[in-house]
């Protein structure tokens, strides 16, 4: 802590003891407010009485008047204080606020001579002392972990910043009512699994002392929902939080949240028809300034043959010369297919240069092992994955039903993970489900905190995350 911040708080300290001793809680309690600020100042009468709380964010003493910001969630608004309409104690306490400080006031409305709605102050009430400064121009702090870690004051100083978690829950909103409106079963889902599945990604392990058994945070949800088309219901959704103990960067956080919708008796090309459904609707209801335009259809495998000459049906052996030929580095020997698919797949990147939306289909069956294989050709299974500028937003596929099928793909995935696999297990509680019958399905992943990097132009993850997951650091204490 610099010594300044020191003498500011040392200070507010002092005030604070001041407040006290007007024999005032300075952490005040409850407080109804009338209406919110937007609303008062979008309700102007002259002389109208007003009751609101805010944050102080601005004070000008001008002789024995001042003006100052009090401001809440939805707006400002000026007060003009003047001693003449406090009581003593109130004279007292002004003199003790600083910039800040979250007060309640009363008073009459009124308009200045430049014509700005403002508050004529006749009752005052200290709700919470500000025993720390807020950030100075902070619009122009270039500390972006600083403003990540204490998001507090980033929301607090910032309101483009508020803005955007704002469509954010409007995004949300969205999702939810177009689902709810086609009649879809909003559902719950354990977040502590026996076995992680669903995706692939390293899990989060801990372990459950009653139980006396290691438990992961979920990587995806997405065969607990399906379990549910196995008893019966047909259209289910869950807004989720998952985890993946992998890297940061600005498309990846540690736990972020997802959409995951599964509708039976519904295939492939159903899901990217609800995906462009929920994703129009959700720029509509946001109210985003962004512009999808066309929505375009990609193959796969027809940029892997084009890009690399790979076909799916090749020897690994000829896929990694090809890939050489191409100067495309493979590290490592033994190398899976599904890795060098992995691999080259980052490569890729399609859609990059387009601002619309592109679908990519025709995925190579090794990279789906929960997906349906296309029945003209077995090696391609009935997946896309969503792009939107060049970023992936969604994932869907026709929902693999045979239980067969599944145990032995889930066999092949151990076997390619070698000595990475030698603590998982196959999921038989999962298996045993499939061979109870479940109906032929569509099944949808969307990614919410991408979408909303989308729709409100952000390039980073964490700029649309309230908390994002941080390197360790502390910030300065009181005392």
């Amino acid at each position: 802590m610099t010594e300044p911040l020191n003498d500011l708080m040392k200070e507010r300290l002092k005030k604070l003891e001041a407040v006290k001793a007007l024999g005032l809680e300075p952490f005040g309690g409850k407080f109804l407010k009338d209406a919110f600020i937007a609303d008062v100042v979008s309700s102007f009468e002259e002389n109208k009485k007003a009751r609101t709380a805010g944050r102080m964010t601005a004070l000008r003493l001008m002789g024995k008047t001042a003006f100052c910001d009090l401001k809440d969630e939805t707006g400002r608004i000026q007060l003009f204080v003047k001693g003449e309409n406090l009581s003593d104690n109130e004279k007292k306490l002004f003199d003790a606020l600083d910039i800040g400080d979250i007060l309640g006031v009363e008073g009459e409305l009124f308009k200045t001579k430049t014509g700005e709605i403002s508050i004529r102050v006749q009752k005052l009430t200290i709700l919470s002392k500000s025993l720390r400064p807020l950030p100075e121009k902070w619009h122009g702090l270039k500390d972006v972990e600083t403003r990540y870690r204490q998001r507090y004051l980033d929301l607090a100083s910032n309101d483009e910043i508020k803005a955007i978690f704002k469509k954010r829950a409007l995004v949300v909103r969205s999702l939810r009512r177009t689902l709810d409106e086609q009649n879809y079963l909003e559902v719950e889902t354990p977040m502590m699994h026996p076995i992680p599945g669903g995706a692939a990604g390293k899990p989060f392990k801990t372990h459950h002392e009653a139980l006396n058994r290691d438990l992961y945070l979920r990587v995806a949800p997405e065969l607990y929902l399906k379990k549910l088309l196995v008893g019966g219901f047909d259209k289910v959704y869950e807004i989720n939080k998952s985890f993946r103990n992998e890297g940061i960067s600005t498309r990846h956080n540690p736990e972020f949240t997802m959409l995951e919708v599964y509708t039976a008796y519904h295939d492939v090309n159903d899901v990217m028809a609800l995906t462009e459904t929920l994703i129009r609707q959700a720029v509509k209801d946001s109210g985003s300034s962004a512009e999808l335009g066309q929505w375009d259809r990609v193959s796969f495998a027809d940029l892997m043959k084009d890009s690399f000459g790979i076909q799916p049906d090749d020897p690994i052996e000829l896929w990694a010369e090809k890939l050489k030929k191409k100067g495309v580095k493979i590290e490592g020997k033994d190398l899976s297919r599904t890795q060098i698919i992995n691999i080259v797949g980052e490569l890729l990147d399609p859609g990059e240069k387009k601002n619309h939306p592109v679908f990519v289909t025709d995925y190579f069956t090794e990279l789906s092992p929960l997906a349906k294989k296309n029945k003209k050709n077995p090696a391609l299974s009935e997946r896309f994955e969503l792009y939107i500028g060049g970023m992936e937003v969604a994932n869907g596929y026709s929902e693999l039903n045979d239980p067969i099928d599944q145990r032995e793909r889930f066999r092949e995935e151990l076997r390619e993970k070698g000595k990475e696999a030698t603590s998982q297990e196959v999921d038989e509680d999962f298996l045993t489900a499939l061979e109870h019958g479940m109906p032929p399905a569509g099944g949808l992943g969307i990614g919410v905190d991408r979408l909303v990097m989308i729709l409100t132009g952000q390039s980073s993850i964490r700029e649309v995350i309230l908390f994002p997951q941080m390197k360790s650091g502390s910030v300065d204490r009181l005392r």
